[in-house]
């Protein structure tokens, strides 16, 4: 949430929210600033959401999609920066971050570099530990969030498909996003009901999440976040939002 001013303009963002529970919102590092985070927070609050800082690359030229190679310090000092400033602001609206999701590259880095994990968790904990790290469901970026005191919420995606190994598949892949509404729905069952997702090649990956990402930027987003709440719920599947530890 708060990437896109032209999806804030026209309500599209909004359209999201009545199908979630939680949103992770840009805060000036791939994209985002101070009018975005405080209306996509007033919106937020509108619809009783649990609100999370998503602080990635400062490269809004690249969506913060492009790997960087950064020092650790300025990773934390990064992530720090952004997710101060979105908590400014939250606490202006009376109300506080619940957790903290990377974004982009910066996530996709720290799945596999522990390195990189640590250093989000360490700018995130200069700024206050009591928040909820997100990352990837069954990856080691969570066992480095956990060992750094944090509590974590193992992720899964209902508009990416998986690479056998559990990562997910890169967007330079044609397939790599889902975004037919109904078959996101099906994925996100999967997940829940199961604990498997689909890979490319069709071979089920193993995946034990407790919270389902749907990227506000995929086409069709407010299709997909409305059919993947009325599958999981019509399954039984309660839905709640990241929580403060």
């Amino acid at each position: 949430m708060g990437e896109l001013p032209e999806a804030i303009a026209d309500g599209t963002q909004e359209s999201l929210m009545p199908s979630l529970t939680s949103v992770n919102i840009a805060c000036g590092g791939h994209a985002g600033d101070a009018h975005t985070m405080k209306t996509t927070i007033e919106q937020a609050i509108r619809w009783k959401l649990a609100i999370g800082a998503h602080p990635g690359y400062p490269d809004r030229a690249n969506f913060g999609r492009l790997e960087w190679k950064l020092p650790a310090e300025a990773i934390a000092t990064s992530v720090f920066e952004q997710v101060r400033a979105l908590a400014g602001i939250a606490a202006g609206c009376g109300v506080r971050l619940a957790h903290v999701k990377p974004h982009g590259a910066l996530y996709n880095q720290a799945v596999r570099n522990r390195e990189i994990a640590g250093a989000i968790a360490k700018g995130v904990a200069r700024w206050n530990r009591d928040m909820v790290l997100v990352g990837l469901a069954g990856s080691p970026m969570l066992e480095v969030f956990q060992e750094a005191g944090f509590a974590i919420a193992a992720e899964a995606f209902a508009d990416r498909r998986y690479e056998p190994d559990g990562t997910l598949r890169s967007r330079k892949f044609e397939d790599a996003l889902i975004r037919d509404s109904e078959e996101a729905g099906r994925q996100a069952l999967s997940i829940f009901k199961r604990g498997v997702a689909i890979a490319g090649d069709g071979t089920e990956v193993a995946v034990d999440a407790q919270t389902i990402c749907i990227h506000g930027d995929t086409p069709g987003a407010p299709e997909i976040a409305a059919a993947v709440a009325r599958i999981l719920r019509g399954a039984g599947v309660a839905l709640c939002a990241i929580s403060q530890p």
